[in-house]
This record gives C-alpha cells, sequence and structure tokens, in this order.
C-alpha cells in the first residue's frame, strides 16, 4: 500500500482559506467603512442644511423683530399725529365760536345790562355784569333759554349794591351752556337758502 503524505496538501489549503479569509475581511471592512463614510457624509450634509435653514430663520426673526419696532414706533408717531389732528380740528371748529357766542350775547342782552366778563369754561359761559333793574336780568335769563346756541342760564349770583353816584344797581353772576353741535357748524352752511 501506498502512504501519501496529505499534510503539506492541508496546510496549503489552510493557507488559501486564511488567505481568503483575510481578504474578504478586508473587503468587508472596506464596504462597512464606504458605507459609513457615505451615511456620516448624508448626514453632515443634512445638518449642514438644516442649521442653514435655522440660520436664515434666525436672521428672518431678527430683521422682523427690527421691524416690529418700527412699527411700534410708527403707531406711537400715528398715535401723536392723530391727536394733533384733533387737536386742530378742535381748534378749527372753534375759530368761529366766540364770535357766535358775542354776536348771539349781543342780540339777547337787554337795555339797561352791561356785561363786566365773559369767560367760557369748556362748555359753559359765565358772564358778570351789572343791570339796573332786577326785571332785566330776568328778560336775559329768558333770552338766553330762547337763544340757538345757549341753553340753560343758571343765575348764580344776585347782588343789589349802591354805585359812587348813588344809583341802585344790581350785580350778577350767570352761567349758561353751549350747544355743542350748533357751536361746531359752519356758519356758511347756515347762510345757505334751503331748497324746496
Amino acid at each position: 500500500m501506498i502512504k501519501v503524505n496529505l499534510l503539506p496538501h492541508r496546510q496549503i489549503r489552510r493557507a488559501e482559506r486564511q488567505r481568503e479569509f483575510g481578504l474578504m475581511a478586508s473587503l468587508v471592512a472596506i464596504a462597512a467603512a464606504a458605507i459609513l463614510f457615505v451615511s456620516w457624509s448624508y448626514i453632515h450634509n443634512k445638518i449642514q442644511a438644516q442649521q442653514a435653514r435655522n440660520q436664515r430663520l434666525q436672521d428672518e426673526m431678527v430683521r422682523l423683530d427690527k421691524e416690529i419696532a418700527v412699527i411700534g414706533t410708527l403707531k406711537e408717531q400715528i398715535k401723536h399725529v392723530l391727536e394733533r389732528k384733533q387737536i386742530v380740528e378742535g381748534l378749527q371748529s372753534d375759530r368761529n365760536q366766540a364770535v357766535l357766542i358775542l354776536d348771539e350775547l349781543a342780540r339777547q342782552l337787554p337795555e339797561g345790562i352791561f356785561l363786566k366778563s365773559v369767560k367760557q369754561l369748556e362748555d359753559e359761559i359765565e358772564l358778570k355784569g351789572v343791570a339796573d333793574t332786577n326785571t332785566r336780568i330776568a328778560t336775559l335769563v329768558h333770552n338766553l333759554s330762547d337763544s340757538a346756541i345757549m341753553y340753560s342760564p343758571n343765575l348764580v349770583e344776585i347782588k343789589a349794591n349802591t354805585n359812587a353816584q348813588g344809583v341802585k344797581e344790581y350785580e350778577f353772576v350767570l352761567r349758561v351752556s353751549l350747544k355743542r353741535e350748533v357751536a361746531e357748524e359752519d356758519p356758511a352752511k347756515k347762510s345757505l337758502p334751503a331748497k324746496g
């Protein structure tokens, strides 16, 4: 019988298997490294894109905050302008009021009454004057209650005095309210003839 020594053949097979295993292990390691690198690159790109979006949002938020601050200052300026406009409109509507009041007082003042002062306190007028009789003061109160721009006359005080010539006179204080809607009307509108 022939004896064959298989030991070198087994060693050669074992060496080939080890070499194939090493080659496969290195190929798997390279493939795993490539997969890890591709995955890391993809995730890194996604993170950078999201960070860029976040930065854009932050920049827009800062810009919008500045615009909101500007809008807030504009609202304050608009409020101040509207307040000034209301003041100017009030002055515009009241500019003829003094003339109308004095004209109405001249029409309603009976003979024998002299006014010392006329003072306007918002929607009320205070008249201080002197009359030769109480009847004249009563007539003035009646005339003012029928006035077109005044209503509700209120006699606050009346005092009887004797002046330097020895003549008896009556000092009075009278308050009367203004009709604002009539006082604010444009006099040009009132003078237009009514269409029939």
